[in-house]
């Protein structure tokens, strides 16, 4: 794998203000670290990171980091980005030896059409973006492929079936999922299943306040009658006593 080197400089002034103030002039803010030695603050062109990851291992690119004229092997460790604007805002560079292993996430990539799966309505959904695994720093695949042509409804492709490059180890659970399939048609019934309900419960409110507002209805007549048949009642009695 041939070398790629970035540039980093040194002596660049700590804080938020002075990290906004590099940013506007198209500079990162950094820090590189590992290996037992002490953190050096450092600041790198925005132009030149985007080129140095620009290959195929994008950000796990071994770089060749020269600092005051000190060749690092190092991997990027952090992309800290901005929220609204998502371009990198400070980065963290890790030291490494070429000879041992590190632990690193491997973008994952789907290539083919599972035809079986979209003639029945289903969706082929990858697991997982990227597949976590040990290997020394110039082993580092750029990415995996799998291939899901061949998948059908019931088929489910896990950590097992990909195929690992010679010293590549991956860290997952062998049963991990890597890509599924989605059965929209299940996803339909359950919603349907869920607006019935819904549908149902309201029914039973609107039974019950119906029957409340009967009920109510009934009490009112009830309390009529009663005052009707109270007016006479008092009228004998008041004859009675003019009597």
């Amino acid at each position: 794998m041939a070398s790629t080197v970035l540039v980093a400089n040194t002596g660049r002034p700590t804080g938020s203000a002075a990290s906004r103030r590099l940013r506007a002039a198209d500079t990162i803010p950094g820090v590189l670290y590992g290996h037992g030695m002490v953190p050096v603050s450092v600041s790198v062109n925005r132009r030149e990171l985007r080129q140095a990851l620009s290959g195929g291992a994008g950000a796990n690119t071994v770089l060749d980091l020269t600092v005051d004229g000190t060749v690092y092997p190092a991997i990027v460790k952090e992309l800290q980005r901005h929220p609204v604007r998502r371009n990198v805002a400070h980065i963290d560079f890790i030291q490494v030896n070429l000879d041992e292993d590190i632990t690193v996430s491997v973008p994952l990539r789907l290539e083919g059409e599972a035809e079986a799966v979209a003639n029945e309505g289903g969706l082929v959904d990858p697991a997982v973006d990227s597949i976590e695994v040990v290997t020394t720093p110039r082993s580092i695949p750029d990415e995996f492929v799998v291939n899901v042509s061949a998948m059908q409804m019931d088929t489910v492709i896990r950590l097992s079936d990909v195929t690992m490059p010679a010293g590549v180890t991956p860290t997952g659970d062998p049963e991990m999922p890597i890509v599924t399939v989605l059965t929209m048609r299940a996803e339909m019934a359950e919603i349907e299943a869920a607006d019935a309900e819904v549908a149902e419960e309201q029914a039973e409110e609107a039974e019950a306040e119906e029957a409340a507002a009967e009920g109510d209805a009934a009490k009112g007549d009830d309390d009529e009658a009663a005052e009707a048949g109270a007016a006479p009642d008092g009228a004998e009695s008041g004859d009675a006593d003019a009597e």
